[in-house]
């Protein structure tokens, strides 16, 4: 690693040997196949921790710390890795470890889905962006479910415009898939009866969880404030306030990584800085 001054968003010693072996494969293996030309001159703790900052603070990609590798070589390895699935194989290994540190099966076997409307930029095509009816939100829309403990086992992003059915579905189809012994999930009523049924279809008992009628003004509902939470969280990172990524698997990369370094803290014990002063 060079030697520099830290930025707090910045991987730990510890953080990085759960993260490094994976990178650190995933770049031999390029060597074996002889793929990238010539032999790599930066730091792969360099790179990802550039990534992180930019996650977190939310800057564009040229505005990176000239003390980072060039913006265009950390983009470069963020798009690969984006492509390549290596943040999806990094936060399934981590939500393993996390969920078997506090005791639980490695493989999850309750979830939780929900979506997220948000703003686009300036810089988003069009064509991937669209219009929530429901929030008259001109953007894009995430779909996530989580597990009980709120991590986060699967994310697509689309444009707004597309139905909280349409989203469920495509999300039941890729947990089905990546966590076979799913067998329950719970959404909110925004989720109808397509999705119910074809959760039946893959073997999972889909419930739809409303709010009491009598309650009056906030109140927590059952199951689904966890992924409310985890929604929280991943507003931590200032890169997903807006949508600013001209493609939407980029955008979803983003939100893992988000949930990677959520993942790594939780695993070395360490505390995740808010925007408050102190």
């Amino acid at each position: 690693m060079t030697e520099r001054r830290s930025y707090p968003s910045d991987l730990s010693d510890a953080r990085w040997a759960l993260i490094e072996p994976r990178l650190a494969a995933w770049r031999q293996a390029r060597a074996d196949a002889g793929v990238g030309g010539r032999r790599p001159t930066h730091d792969l703790r360099d790179i990802f921790d550039a990534i992180l900052y930019l996650n977190r603070t939310g800057i564009p990609w040229r505005y990176l710390p000239h003390d980072y590798p060039p913006y265009r070589t950390v983009y470069s390895y963020f798009a690969a890795w984006s492509s390549e699935g290596v943040f999806t194989e990094l936060n399934y290994q981590l939500t393993g470890l996390v969920r078997d540190h506090h005791g639980r099966p490695v493989e999850p076997t309750a979830s939780i889905m929900d979506t997220q409307t948000v703003k686009t930029s300036t810089n988003v095509p069009a064509a991937t962006q669209g219009i929530d009816a429901g929030k008259k939100i001109v953007g894009r829309k995430r779909g996530i479910i989580t597990d009980t403990l709120g991590l986060l086992l699967t994310v697509i992003v689309t444009a707004a415009s597309i139905s909280d059915n349409a989203i469920g579905m495509d999300l039941l189809d890729r947990t089905a898939t990546k966590y076979p012994t799913i067998t329950k999930t719970w959404v909110d009523a925004g989720f109808k009866v397509k999705t119910v049924e074809h959760g039946a279809t893959l073997g999972i008992d889909v419930e739809v969880v409303t709010k009491d009628p009598q309650a009056q003004g906030f109140s927590v509902l059952k199951r689904r404030w966890v992924v409310e939470r985890t929604l929280g969280w991943l507003m931590h990172h200032r890169r997903l306030v807006r949508d600013y990524e001209a493609r939407p698997d980029n955008s979803a990369s983003m939100i893992t990584l988000a949930m990677i370094d959520n993942l790594a803290k939780r695993l070395t014990a360490e505390t995740t800085p808010t925007w408050r002063d102190d």
